[in-house]
């Protein structure tokens, strides 16, 4: 550890619990190398447990959606602006951004336009829909940090200053139980398990959850003792969760708040709302079927500037289709159920599916990505790597 003569002042800022847990993450590896550094932002637990002073509630600004966004513009502008008048009265050292990307590129060109260094951290989908974005990062960040890495590239060719860190859960989501321990911690009965995962947000769980109780019906009446766990995530209300109680308790659906890759590994199939605990499951190796539905407008002008032909990342990152996708119109409860059920009934499929969801890890690089993002945080404050 370098020898710190004076504090270090970071605002860091996530805007959803993914982007909250990478945050931590990072904060936790780079106190490693400088204890003497103060910390601030908006986030959510994982940050504050990470001894960050929170002082913007991520919860109201996790939304999804290009309409549902507009819906909450106003209240979304107004957390802007406390950030904004936040770094300007108390410029900290290094502003770290966390994914949220049309937010944080926002306050990330403020940064800059008053002179506050910025480290883009998960940058925006150039390689997936608006390639000129590129661009415009050359303008409003001092470095970015990649987590995929074919993503390098593209802003290398744009003279961007990047470098390419490694995915943060290759490191972290690694399985140490087997099915029957998972069971075991979470208290549930050791049998067919198939885990319904909505998401963590307001709005996916409004328009996917009732889409995965249908198909859990559908599943239920071909396998009838079976038994289906949904992790409630810390973002989620109970008003959430309220308008689905009725078929969440025909259906006897187990919630569960414990840990989340316990959850995932007691089960033998997922449903889950693509975002980033499709990459999870997949590097738990967990088989799993891909649902996801957005509002109508949003998806129309996605569909629109949208450049690839997957949603889900164990897509995207090998190329090809391992997990089947049910998206918008497509997502109908029956046909999910069919195929949640060819898994459990077709072994050589699951067995298959298994092997193509093991070789992921290889491709996201060596690990060490949350070791490796904060030692670049540590570069740009100036301090060594000794």
């Amino acid at each position: 550890m370098s020898t710190i003569n004076n504090l270090k002042n970071i605002v860091i800022v996530a805007g959803e619990a993914s982007g909250d847990a990478h945050a931590a993450r990072l904060i936790n590896e780079l106190k490693k190398l400088n204890r003497n550094i103060n910390v601030r932002g908006m986030g959510g637990d994982h940050l504050r447990a990470a001894g960050a002073d929170i002082f913007i509630d991520m919860t109201e600004l996790a939304v999804v959606g290009i309409v549902e966004v507009l819906m909450k513009y106003n209240f979304i502008k107004g957390e802007l602006d406390k950030l904004k008048l936040n770094i300007a009265a108390n410029p900290p050292d290094l502003l770290i951004l966390v994914d949220y990307q049309e937010f944080n590129q926002r306050l990330a060109a403020y940064a800059k336009s008053i002179g506050i260094k910025v480290l883009f951290y998960i940058g925006p989908q150039v390689w997936a829909w608006r390639p000129k974005r590129v661009y415009k990062m050359a303008k409003i960040v001092d470095h970015m940090a990649v987590i995929l890495p074919f993503e390098k590239k593209l802003y290398e060719d744009a003279d961007v200053p990047v470098t390419f860190t490694g995915h943060p859960l290759s490191d972290e989501v690694i399985a140490d139980k087997t099915r029957q321990q998972a069971r075991a911690q979470l208290n549930i009965a050791d049998k067919i398990t198939v885990g319904l995962f909505p998401g963590s947000r307001s709005g996916e769980i409004k328009r996917v959850l009732p889409i995965l109780l249908a198909s859990a019906k559908c599943i239920r009446n071909k396998k009838p003792d079976i038994q289906f766990l949904l992790p409630v995530a810390n973002t989620v209300k109970t008003e959430d969760l309220a308008p689905f109680n009725a078929l969440i308790k025909e259906l006897d659906v187990i919630q569960s708040k414990q840990p989340f890759y316990d959850v995932i590994q007691s089960c033998d199939v997922i449903l889950s709302a693509s975002g980033t605990a499709v990459l999870e499951i997949g590097l738990l190796e967990v088989p799993m079927v891909i649902v996801y539905k957005i509002a109508g407008l949003s998806h129309f002008i996605l569909k629109q500037i949208v450049s690839i032909k997957h949603l889900g990342l164990v897509n995207i990152i090998p190329g090809k289709e391992i997990v089947k996708e049910f998206i918008q119109q497509k997502a109908i409860p029956k046909n999910i159920a069919k195929e949640a059920l060819r898994l459990l009934n077709d072994k050589k499929y699951y067995d298959n599916m298994k092997h193509e969801l093991s070789l992921i890890r290889q491709q996201l690089g060596g690990g060490n990505g949350s070791k490796n993002v904060a030692a670049l945080a540590h570069r740009m404050l100036g301090e060594s790597d000794d």
